[in-house]
This record gives structure tokens, C-alpha cells and sequence, in this order.
């Protein structure tokens, strides 16, 4: 089997983890080259204490070695300020990535998050990946993210609503795991990033799937 080319695309570091991270354990088992873009840099967020931003950048190092990531990039965007930066110039520094790794297969956020960043991040991903500016990319894959997907109330905005369950029983321990350097962001249980939950998300996707634990997806694109 073809080995993959993976570019994981998150809004802020622990989204790739919250929606996907058991499937890029799977990729990583198959051998696939996986990598890792966040969209956005801590250090840029001015009322962060210097301890704070040191200890999440020192997450993002552990996870991205966590997960044998062949390349990591952080766009130096501040978090929560996508929706006020011309959506070309998004644009053009995801596609410095893209061309650097054509990749083959690509994770994104779902567009109907309520955090404006997934968002945005959502939009410039479907505008890289038309065929005539971007042929290598075979497959757009949309994660959900536990927090942000579930929390938008806008009733035009459609709910998430997958066509792709991908089977993490065997990883959903590591994912955890993995899940847990997050220390920045993780809370207790009723928060949404919590522990609890996220194992109860990965249940109630098996069960709709005949699995003991899942993640879910939308394939907006594949090309075969």
C-alpha cells in the first residue's frame, strides 16, 4: 500500500488532538508521513504570562514528538484574530506549507465551528484545495472539534454531520495520553475539554459506527 502524505491543520495546538488524534496514531501505524500546521503562534497573545506561553509551547513539542510528526509549522498569527486578516494573505501562508509537503491527504477544522479561527481556517483550506492550484491533494477529511463544534448555536449553521467513522479502539489509551501534556488546556469534567468527555465523544461515535471507540468525519473531497 502507497504510503500517505498527511498535513493535519489545526486552528490552535490540541484541536488536531481533540478531533483526530486517534486516527493520527492510525497514520502513524501505517507509516504514513504525517504533519502537523497550527495556524496560529501563543506567543503573539500579548496578555499571556511569560510562564504560561513557555509551558504551552513546551505541550506543543511534546505532542508533535509525541505523535513522530515528519514536520511541524506554526503560522505566526495571533489566536482569535483570523476573522480580522484578509483572508488572502491566510491564504498564501497555508499554501507556503502546502507546497513545501504536498500532501496527499488533508485534516481540517469544520467550517461551522463557533470559534471564528476554525472558521476561517475551514474557508482558506477549501480555497487551497482546488485541483487546478493544488493537484497532489487527493482528500479533504473535516474533524469535529469537542468545544467548538458542539457549542455553535447559530441556527443557519448546519450541524456537523459525518459520513466517515474511523475505528480508534486501539488507540484511544495514547490518545489520551497524548491528550494529557495538554495541562494549558484541559479542565474537569463538565468542561467540554475534559477527560471524561472526550472519551464519552470517542464512545458515542463507536456506538453509532460498531465500535468501541470511533472519531467521526465529513470527506468533502476525494479524488481517486
Amino acid at each position: 500500500m502507497k504510503k500517505k502524505i498527511v498535513l493535519v491543520i489545526a486552528p490552535h495546538s490540541d484541536d488536531e488532538t481533540l478531533g483526530c488524534g486517534g486516527t493520527i496514531l492510525k497514520h502513524l501505524k501505517n507509516k504514513d508521513q504525517i504533519n502537523w500546521l497550527i495556524m496560529t503562534k501563543i506567543e503573539l497573545v500579548k496578555n499571556y504570562k511569560k510562564i504560561t506561553v513557555k509551558k504551552k509551547i513546551n505541550e506543543i513539542k511534546r505532542v508533535s514528538k509525541s505523535y513522530k510528526f515528519k514536520s511541524m509549522f506554526r503560522l505566526n498569527f495571533e489566536p482569535a484574530t483570523l476573522d480580522t486578516i484578509p483572508k488572502k494573505d491566510v491564504i498564501t501562508e497555508i499554501q507556503k506549507i502546502i507546497i513545501k509537503i504536498k500532501p496527499n491527504t488533508i485534516y481540517i477544522p469544520y467550517g461551522g465551528d463557533a470559534h471564528s479561527d476554525h472558521k476561517i481556517t475551514f474557508e482558506a483550506c477549501c480555497a487551497i484545495s482546488k485541483s487546478f492550484r493544488n493537484k497532489f491533494i487527493k482528500k479533504v477529511i473535516v474533524y469535529e472539534t469537542p468545544s467548538e463544534t458542539d457549542f455553535n448555536i447559530n441556527p443557519k449553521i448546519k450541524n456537523f454531520k459525518p459520513n466517515l467513522w474511523i475505528d480508534i479502539s486501539k488507540q484511544i489509551k495514547q490518545k489520551i495520553k497524548i491528550l494529557k501534556i495538554y495541562k494549558t488546556e484541559i479542565g474537569k469534567h463538565p468542561f467540554p475539554r475534559s477527560i471524561e468527555n472526550i472519551v464519552s465523544y470517542s464512545k458515542i461515535r463507536g456506538s453509532v459506527s460498531g465500535h468501541s471507540h470511533a472519531e467521526a468525519f465529513q470527506i468533502i473531497k476525494e479524488i481517486q
